[in-house]
């Protein structure tokens, strides 16, 4: 099997992000298969299940009427999960679709937590952060939500959703789900000091961890950090982590090591890496065969994330 072209043969979603981080081609030609992300594949289908008036399934963390009942798992297919999939997948903020979108949502999308309007953000940091990405990726103002992050960062250099409840120890996935957020945003706004201050900060959290240790006795935090998933929503794991500072683009921290040969020594025989495990809940598109089966996703982030390492060192 040629890895290459496997990879390619795919979604525009996906094919326009081989493109540009395995190939030599040209910015523009990656530009163009990116334009297609909204009009075809996976995008186009998930922008074609929105609402008349712009929300995801009637709602902004999760759908109308739900019951806060998560025997089958958490529902992805609200607004928050939504927005945060198409920028996963990449899609052109400039579009049509995309910026009406964007627009709805901003007149008509309300926080369950206390009616808070969408790009405004709510309490919990793990939430704040991913709509700070999504904002900042697909031109919507958050900087009050910023603001707001940037006040609630703890001492020990990252975040916490339990923080309004009291907890003064960050959590792996907060602080990576607010990392991202702030690098999109530094991103857009084209650098901004306290910002990549705060980030900093929150990165080493991570990495006087290992990435995936507790610093008291460097035990394992959570096994399931281990197993590479897509999409992650708001869960953790070594390679989201480890493809936030390919993104961020800094020389490699000898921290990681150990984190990226985890990653490097589940690569199969024939170059491939396998589906991790799927989040439980309700999805509009289903992006992976199964767990078990060879993952274009995560081949794609774990050579991007290789790349970048090994050529980093």
């Amino acid at each position: 099997m040629d890895l290459l072209e496997w990879l390619l043969d795919a979604d525009p979603a996906l094919r326009w992000q081989v493109l540009r981080d395995l190939t030599d081609t040209p910015a523009a030609t990656a530009a163009a298969e990116r334009a297609r992300v909204a009009s075809e594949g996976w995008g186009a289908h998930l922008l074609a299940l929105r609402d008349p008036d712009g929300q995801w399934a009637g709602g902004a963390c999760f759908p109308a009427g739900f019951t806060g009942d998560l025997a089958d798992g958490q529902p992805w297919t609200s607004t928050l999960p939504s927005l945060e999939l198409l920028c996963e997948l990449g899609v052109d903020p400039d579009a049509a679709a995309v910026r009406e979108s964007v627009s709805l949502v901003a007149q008509h999308c309300r926080w369950e937590h206390a009616g808070q309007p969408f790009f405004a953000g709510e309490v919990e940091a793990c939430i704040n952060g991913r709509t700070v990405r999504i904002g900042a990726q697909l031109g919507a103002p958050v900087r009050g939500v910023v603001d707001r992050l940037l006040g609630e960062q703890l001492a020990d250099g990252g975040w916490n959703c339990e923080a309004e409840n009291g907890s003064v120890r960050s959590s792996f996935d907060s602080t990576l789900c607010v990392l991202e957020g702030l690098r999109a945003f530094e991103v857009a706004a084209g650098g901004a000091t306290e910002v990549a201050v705060a980030r900093r900060r929150g990165e080493e959290y991570l990495l006087e961890r290992g990435l995936f240790r507790r610093l008291s006795t460097g035990a394992v935090v959570d096994e399931g950090y281990l197993t590479p998933s897509f999409p992650t929503w708001w869960h953790y794991d070594v390679l989201r982590a480890l493809d936030h500072f390919r993104a961020v683009g800094e020389r490699p921290d000898r921290r990681a090591a150990e984190a990226v040969e985890l990653v490097r020594s589940a690569r199969r025989a024939d170059g491939t890496w396998p589906a991790g495990p799927v989040h439980r809940g309700a999805v509009h598109l289903a992006l992976e065969a199964g767990p078990g089966s060879s993952s274009r996703w995560i081949t794609l982030r774990a050579l991007r994330v290789l790349g970048w390492y090994d050529g980093g060192r």
